[in-house]
């Protein structure tokens, strides 16, 4: 017997669709423009909505601005977990580093626009989004020093290495591969094999 689908979605869906749409749009404007210079109305404009609907979605501006923060950690955060927490038990550091590397460009480079938007005007944050969103963002370091110290705990880093040094170093390149990374110059597989190998084993030939 033939199942039924449903020809209209709900309105908790066609609600949650809107959100969705508004806070895509938004990160597409914030990271082309800038967050001082996107207004609310060109927002509700790129969504397809009225000016005045944008207030039944969002309180503010600032509100849509810190969920799109949020996201652009979150979506990195979670495809790093995932790759990682798939790992066997006896998985070495290396390869859980591998791992997160590999989740964290997945996660930008799938979710540009968001990922994007939160390196680029990160600056212009008012303090009290800021606040909030450090939250996030100092939770996805602590995942990462953990991964690092475990590494050198186990003696796979150097004993001269400084993890927080690291992290900051890997991260910060990891970021900006948002802005010049082309999909047609070869397979995100590849990609990620090159930027790990850089990451592990830098780029001069070893005599």
């Amino acid at each position: 017997m033939p199942t039924k689908t449903r020809e209209k979605p709900t309105s908790v869906e066609a609600d949650t669709a809107t959100r969705q749409r508004i806070l895509l749009e938004a990160a597409r404007l914030f990271r082309h423009h800038g967050y001082a210079a996107t207004t609310l109305r060109e927002v509700a404009d790129a969504s397809n909505i009225k000016a005045g609907s944008i207030y039944y979605h969002f309180e503010s501006k600032e509100q849509i601005l810190g969920e799109v923060l949020d996201k652009g950690i979150q979506v990195v955060s979670d495809a790093v977990h995932e790759r990682v927490e798939a790992l066997s038990e006896t998985a070495s550091a290396r390869d859980r580093l591998s791992a997160a590397i590999e989740g964290h460009l997945w996660g930008l480079l799938h979710h540009g626009d968001f990922t994007s938007a939160n390196i680029r005007i990160y600056g212009q944050v008012p303090t009290a989004a800021k606040t909030r969103h450090r939250l996030v963002r100092r939770a996805y370091a602590d995942y990462w020093d953990g991964l690092l110290e475990d590494a050198l705990a186990r003696g796979e880093l150097r004993p001269d290495a400084n993890p927080t040094v690291i992290r900051l170093f890997v991260i910060g390149a990891l970021n900006w591969t948002v802005e010049w990374y082309n999909p047609q110059k070869g397979s995100f597989q590849d990609f990620v094999k090159q930027v790990t190998a850089i990451v592990f084993d830098g780029t001069f030939r070893r005599e």
